[in-house]
C-alpha cells in the first residue's frame, strides 16, 4: 500500500473545494492523510471561519465525502483550544478525524508548553498520532519553536505517543535524524521538492547512512507538490548523479519507504 502522510486541500469556502485537483493528485497512491490547516486560504478561509472547530468540521465533510481515500487531521492550538480527553474527542471521534496536526512556529507556542504537553497526554491515551508541520513560513512564524530537538522532551515524556516531525524537519535535517535514531515512536514525513535534487540526494543518503530509512514515511506535501513527481524524484535521483562517484541509495530501500505502511504505524488501521 502506498500511503501519502502529507497533503493539504486548499479552500475558500465549501464551495470552493479543489477536491478534483486533490484527487486527481492523490490517484497514485492507496491512501492519503490531509492535514487541517491554520494557514488562510488552507482548508477554509479567514474571518469567523478560521477557528478550530470551523476547520475541523469542513475537513471532516471533506474527507468524509472521499473517505475511501482520505484520512483526515484535525488542527489544534493547544493555547486556546481544549487539550483534555473530552475536547480531542470532539475533534476526532465526533467528526471522525483519525489524528492531530500541530503549527508550533506559525501559532507561536513552545512544542514543549504546559498546555501542549496537556495534549500529548490526552492524545497517548486515545491512541492519536501527532504531526507536527512546524516549518516557519513567512514572518509571523517563530523559526526556533519549529527545531526538531524541541520534540525531545515530548517523546520522553509520551513514550507511546506517535510523532511524525513534517517535512523531515526542514530546515533542521540533522536534529530530525538524531531524533529518530534516539525515540521509537518518532517518524518523519519524506516530504520532497521535486526539482531540488541535490537536497533530495543529502537528505535520504544521510538517512540512509545513519540506518534511519525505516523511521520515513512518504508524503508530497501536496499542493506543494504531486505524489507522482515526488516518487519519480526519489527513484530518479541515483540516475542523475550517476557518474559522481557519490554513494548510492539502493533503489529497493527507497521503494521500501513509498510502500511503508503508514496507517499500521500510527495506530490507525489495526
Amino acid at each position: 500500500m502506498v500511503v501519502d502522510c502529507h497533503t493539504h486541500i486548499r479552500s475558500a469556502s465549501m464551495q470552493n473545494l479543489d477536491a478534483s485537483e486533490h484527487l486527481a493528485a492523490a490517484d497514485v497512491v492507496d491512501k492519503c492523510i490531509v492535514l487541517a490547516s491554520s494557514l488562510p486560504g488552507d482548508v477554509v478561509g479567514g474571518g469567523d471561519d478560521s477557528s478550530s472547530e470551523q476547520i475541523n468540521k469542513h475537513l471532516s465533510q471533506y474527507v468524509e465525502r472521499y473517505k475511501q481515500k482520505m484520512i483526515g487531521f484535525a488542527f489544534i492550538n493547544p493555547i486556546v483550544d481544549g487539550v483534555g480527553v473530552k475536547s480531542l474527542k470532539a475533534f476526532t471521534e465526533k467528526l471522525d478525524l483519525k489524528g492531530i496536526v500541530l503549527y508550533c512556529s506559525q501559532s507561536a507556542f513552545h512544542p514543549a508548553h504546559t498546555r501542549a504537553m496537556r495534549l500529548y497526554e490526552s492524545a497517548q491515551d486515545l491512541h492519536l498520532p501527532i504531526f507536527f508541520h512546524n516549518t516557519s513560513v513567512g514572518q509571523g512564524g517563530i523559526l526556533e519553536y519549529a527545531c526538531p530537538i524541541l520534540l525531545d522532551e515530548v517523546a520522553r515524556t509520551f513514550p507511546e505517543l506517535q510523532i511524525i516531525i513534517g517535512n523531515m524537519g526542514f530546515p533542521f535535517y540533522e536534529q530530525t535524524l538524531c531524533l529518530l535514531a534516539k525515540h521509537k515512536n518518532v517518524f518523519a514525513d519524506l516530504s520532497v521538492k521535486p526539482g531540488n535534487v541535490w537536497q533530495i540526494y543529502n537528505v535520504v543518503a544521510s538517512a540512509y547512512e545513519q540506518g534511519m530509512m525505516d523511521k520515513l514515511l512518504f508524503g508530497s506535501a501536496y499542493p506543494a507538490a504531486k505524489a507522482q513527481d515526488c516518487m519519480e524524484s526519489l527513484f530518479g535521483f541515483n540516475k542523475l548523479l550517476a557518474g559522481a562517484d557519490l554513494p548510492v541509495v539502493p533503489r529497493s530501500v527507497i521503494q521500501s519507504v513509498i510502500e511503508r505502511e503508514t496507517l499500521k504505524i500510527l495506530g490507525i488501521e489495526k
